[in-house]
């Protein structure tokens, strides 16, 4: 269980701090279930989630674990999709992006560049599938690296590549 001013990756949404626990004072809502009040770090609004909640919630990555990923980036394979469904390549997209890892956040970011490089070799753009996905692989990663890091969001991508090169 989490406490009250923990930093939490909570599913999809990212990175969190546990405001508190309590029941909900809201009527039909059982006053014996106990709730995690969350605020996201990088959005507005507050996340109300059962303490039994099936969303996959955990600690952010240590400081170490991020320097460590950050070095093993170049290493980490990006996968070949040829998929010209959109619905399909959603999916495949999807399923590797809900397991909230990093390294598999990474893959999929490393995925997208190279089919970026792909289309502008051949004088086409990046289809909106896949910027869709970038966009939300990188606001995951960049998000959590980001405390982890101690740093800014908006600094992370300088940060890998500094770290990098």
């Amino acid at each position: 269980m989490f406490k009250p001013g923990e930093t939490v990756i909570y599913g999809g949404e990212g990175v969190c701090t546990v405001e508190k626990i309590d029941s909900m004072d809201v009527r039909g809502v059982s006053k014996d279930k106990l709730y995690y009040f969350l605020t996201p770090l990088y959005r507005g609004g507050t996340i109300y989630a059962p303490l039994d909640t099936p969303v996959r919630m955990r600690e952010v990555i240590s400081a170490e674990e991020a320097e460590e990923l950050i070095k093993r980036i170049p290493d980490i394979p990006a996968e070949v999709f040829k998929e010209r469904n959109v619905r399909l390549l959603s999916e495949k997209y999807l399923n590797i992006i809900k397991s909230y890892n990093c390294e598999d956040l990474v893959r999929v970011i490393k995925t997208i560049y190279n089919k970026r490089e792909n289309a502008l070799v051949n004088g086409k753009k990046l289809g909106s599938v896949d910027e869709r996905f970038l966009n939300r692989a990188e606001d995951m990663l960049h998000g959590e690296l980001a405390v982890a890091l101690g740093i800014e969001k908006e600094e992370v991508n300088e940060y890998i590549k500094s770290k990098l090169s």
